[in-house]
């Protein structure tokens, strides 16, 4: 009995704490979407609950960027993803979260050579989000562009945002992204 006993307020410390982290996570991703404000050129804030949106792919890019970056979609992105659709849909978000590219000691240790490399700290932009939306985007292929650091803030160098879609031109194609499905 005693040990039933203690296993019910060992596991009710963990709920508790799951419950706390829980809240606290929903208070800062709202707090930050409803704070932060919107990026410059296209007015766009950062979507509540980007985080809990599913995997589209992960991607690493070497050179200048050295990051590793996992690219989630809204439930219209994914399923545009998954049909293969020529065009995604007014309403599709496509978010890109990026880290510097790091090799891990720790696992580097235990492989006796240098072949883990693992998320480090994030770069200044480590945020990005595509929206669509073909009216009101209509000069950009019908997306929207924004950027934004580790702290939610948003770019405020204008000339980096009206960069983005020139960039995304040789992906037409595939309706200006360059990620593909990973299923």
């Amino acid at each position: 009995m005693w040990h039933a006993a203690v296993r019910v307020i060992r596991y009710g410390r963990i709920l508790g704490s799951c419950a706390a982290i829980v809240v606290c996570s929903a208070y800062v991703t709202r707090s930050t979407a409803d704070t932060v404000g919107a990026a410059p050129l296209f007015g766009i804030t950062i979507p509540q609950g980007y985080r809990d949106w599913k995997l589209v792919s992960v991607a690493h890019e070497a050179g200048n960027l050295n990051d590793i970056r996992a690219i989630l979609g809204n439930e219209l992105a994914i399923k545009a993803y998954r049909e293969k659709a020529a065009s995604f849909p007014d309403g599709a978000i496509v978010a890109r979260l990026s880290w510097t590219f790091v090799a891990s000691e720790e696992n580097n240790k235990v492989f006796g050579r240098e072949q883990s490399f693992v998320a480090g700290p994030p770069p200044k932009w480590y945020l990005q989000f595509m929206v669509k939306d073909s009216k009101k985007y209509a000069a950009t292929g019908g997306w929207g562009f924004a950027q934004f650091d580790k702290d939610g803030k948003p770019s405020a160098d204008k000339a980096q945002i009206e960069a983005c879609f020139p960039c995304h031109v040789p992906a037409k194609s595939n309706d200006y992204l360059f990620t593909h499905y990973a299923p």
